[in-house]
């Protein structure tokens, strides 16, 4: 070896591979795998050289103190960690988008995963052993739930409101006020779906006020639909005014023209569940059926605490017309999203709503929530971590959580988290910490401080929780 070439101080692919701690770190994977891996690490030790220019002998010294061998560790550890997993949801964010948004009812996953595992009776009938179609059931439960005539579902919401438009209104005009003109996230903007729909947008009224008359002033040869969009994510307050939606749906009747609304976070309030008051104003799928839209859109892992769909619910007629756009073959659920979606919706009608877990956790009451608190501070002090020891820091503190997901954007849920401080280290790294651990836990950081919010944990979690703070306490 040149002792002057710091690159010829690296090791090579078949030496490091026959190390003990790169073979406990690459256990159980296959070869070719480990050293991608390692050649992945030895190119970027050989970028650091090069921008850096050390010795061979300083090289040599790093390699000896473990630095190489942490960092074939380290990215071993990442792609092990990289696939989809369970995670603990203590930010206090009920339908977090990036943790998945809402956890199914026990029944719902077991019957998801049941369907999948085997042979389902996705598209045949049992008594006549005859093709039917996919979501038959799913129809005739929204029929029962909601007071529709007919129901289909899709993919998403997003999905659901594209399909519409496409099948109701291509080439011609959509009526759309421009306080309704949002963006739900994702760059999912309403006059760019409008566009791919192939519909013509026909804005009328203005950001914070919107007539009937206006919509009364835009309807014209080439109008097809006059759609209405729930501003689920945002607020508009002050000098405002909106059309009322039974004038608007008249107008459109009287016009022959179909009139809908698209909701979002589709609001349940049936099924014996009880009101979820803390949610205000938030409109639901019946009121909207009621006043009398033709088509009604709104998601399934959102409010109504089922897995993600698209639910479309309205009229026969115009149902039928969305089935049978082209597109909607190309947005349909399969079959272990249609089994959690059936459950999901049985579980409702069988007045059981209350035991789907958003609607428990959106219930739980302040007083719930301290009681969590104070039994994760006697779970850590058996762990060991207690307040005033070693530099740690618990105070149980007020909060407030959130609904999340664009649903009740100014509802804020009452309640009391955990407070962690650790002496010497950011509130930021502690979160790291948690999010690197196995399971991961997420949690929210707030005045340099991690909090742990209660609401969002699920039966069961509790005790994984405190093992996981424990863990990162002691580093």
């Amino acid at each position: 070896m040149d002792p002057a070439n710091p690159f010829r101080a690296l090791p090579s692919v078949d030496e490091l591979l026959g190390a003990p701690r790169v073979r406990a770190a690459c256990a159980g994977m296959p070869r070719e795998l480990a050293a991608g891996f390692v050649q992945e690490v030895l190119a970027a030790w050989r970028e650091r050289i090069r921008a850096e220019q050390p010795t061979a002998a300083e090289i040599e010294r790093r390699i000896a103190a473990g630095e190489l061998g942490a960092a074939i560790e380290a990215r071993v550890a990442r792609e092990r960690r990289a696939g989809l997993c369970r995670a603990i949801n203590a930010s206090g964010v009920v339908l977090n988008t990036g943790l998945g948004r809402a956890p199914l009812h026990p029944e719902a996953a077991a019957r998801m995963a049941e369907v999948a595992a085997g042979y389902s009776v996705l598209e045949v009938d049992r008594e006549s052993g005859q093709r039917n179609q996919r979501d038959d059931r799913i129809s005739a439960l929204c029929a029962r739930l909601f007071g529709c005539e007919a129901a289909i579902a899709v993919n998403n919401n997003a999905a659901a409101v594209t399909l519409v438009l496409a099948a109701l209104a291509r080439g011609r005009e959509v009526v759309l006020s421009r306080g309704e003109l949002v963006e739900i996230g994702g760059a999912f903007r309403m006059p760019a779906v409008m566009e791919m729909a192939g519909c013509v947008l026909r804005e009328v009224g203005t950001t914070n006020r919107t007539r009937l008359s206006d919509y009364r002033d835009a309807l014209g040869e080439r109008t097809a639909l006059l759609l209405r969009v729930h501003p689920s994510n945002f607020r508009v307050i002050g000098f405002t005014e909106e059309a009322e939606h039974e004038a608007v749906v008249a107008l459109a009747h009287g016009r022959g023209l179909p009139a809908a609304w698209d909701l979002g976070s589709g609001l349940v309030e049936a099924g014996g569940a009880a009101p979820l008051e803390a949610l205000g104003e938030e409109p639901t799928v019946r009121a909207a059926l009621g006043a009398g839209y033709d088509v009604v859109t709104f998601s399934g892992d959102k409010l109504l605490g089922g897995p993600q769909a698209g639910i479309v619910v309205g009229k026969r007629e115009w149902i039928a017309r969305v089935r049978a756009c082209p597109l909607y073959r190309a947005l349909r659920l399969d079959k272990s999203q249609i089994a959690a979606l059936e459950a999901t919706l049985e579980l409702l009608l069988a007045g059981r709503g209350d035991e789907l877990p958003t609607r428990a956790l959106l219930r739980m009451s302040a007083g719930e929530t301290r009681a969590r608190c104070e039994a994760l501070v006697a779970q850590l002090a058996a762990l060991g971590v207690r307040d005033g020891a070693s530099g740690v820091a618990l105070r149980i503190v007020e909060c407030a959580s959130q609904p999340g997901s664009g649903s009740a954007p100014d509802v804020y849920l009452p309640g009391f988290a955990l407070e962690l401080r650790v002496a010497g280290r950011e509130g930021g790294a502690l979160a790291t910490a948690l999010r690197l651990g196995e399971p991961p836990v997420f949690a929210r950081v707030q005045d340099g401080a991690l909090l742990v919010d209660p609401r969002t944990l699920l039966a069961g979690e509790d005790e994984a929780l405190a093992r996981a703070l424990a863990a990162v306490v002691r580093g």
